[in-house]
């Protein structure tokens, strides 16, 4: 009897201290792994706001831009609140991101570059019990959306459409983020997982062109161009 009621107590043990590891309530975690960013982008023609400080406000037309597809390493920590809501941050090294012309722009080819920052916050609602290898799960959440090191990359057309040496701007933009994926764990502590995010945002890029012209002209003009990433998440975490 007494051997019975031990191999018993174990049994429980063991079972607890599987649950305890397992994605449920009170679980932190963490993953690492790759992010592919896919613009489904386009742009407004240019606008030409000002020159010489002259009021403008004249766009100009079959002018637009498009951003290419980039990689990075991606990093998210989370916690399960209850064994089915987690909230997890979401980041990664800012991919670099290079932008072409489109319209009459696209003979310049490449024209600029600049690195996304986009850290999010996500509300996940996962599927199934804690305890199960296999949890699909759906996400909402927020980001906040800025560029650094935006910069004009190609000369000519540097110097023969903006006809000066321009700086680059933008604005930072606060975004929804709407995510859907699942997570297989292979014991209590590794997973791996695969998400796909869809993000509807907007930036404005902002120029300022100097010694435009024979008068050494200021030049201000801006294009608003529509990012709207599907960001795809394969990685590897671990459950503490």
């Amino acid at each position: 009897m007494k051997l019975k009621q031990a191999i018993t107590g174990a049994a429980v043990a063991l079972t607890c201290t599987t649950a305890a590891y397992a994605q449920s309530a009170g679980t932190f975690y963490t993953s690492t792994g790759w992010f592919h960013f896919a613009p489904q982008s386009g742009s407004d023609a240019l606008k030409v706001l000002s020159v010489g400080g002259n009021s403008l406000n004249q766009s100009v037309p079959n002018t637009g831009a498009d951003v290419d597809q980039s990689d990075t390493i991606g990093l998210s920590f989370g916690y399960f609140i209850t064994d089915h809501l987690a909230a997890e941050i979401e980041g990664g090294i800012p991919p670099k991101f290079d932008i072409e012309g489109t319209g009459s722009l696209s003979s310049f080819g490449t024209l600029g570059s600049a690195r996304l920052w986009s850290p999010a916050l996500l509300f996940k609602w996962n599927f199934l019990k804690p305890d199960d290898k296999f949890r699909p799960y759906v996400g909402i959440g927020v980001t906040r959306v800025w560029f650094t090191d935006a910069k004009i990359t190609n000369d000519q057309f540097q110097s023969q459409f903006l006809h000066g040496a321009t700086s680059v701007s933008t604005d930072r933009s606060w975004a929804p983020v709407f995510n859907a994926g699942f997570n297989y764990s292979f014991n209590k502590h590794w997973f791996a997982g695969l998400s796909v995010s869809y993000i509807p945002v907007s930036v404005t890029a902002n120029f300022t062109s100097n010694n435009v012209g024979p008068l050494g002209l200021t030049v201000q003009s801006q294009a608003k161009i529509r990012l709207n990433p599907i960001v795809t998440f394969a990685k590897i975490g671990y459950n503490f």
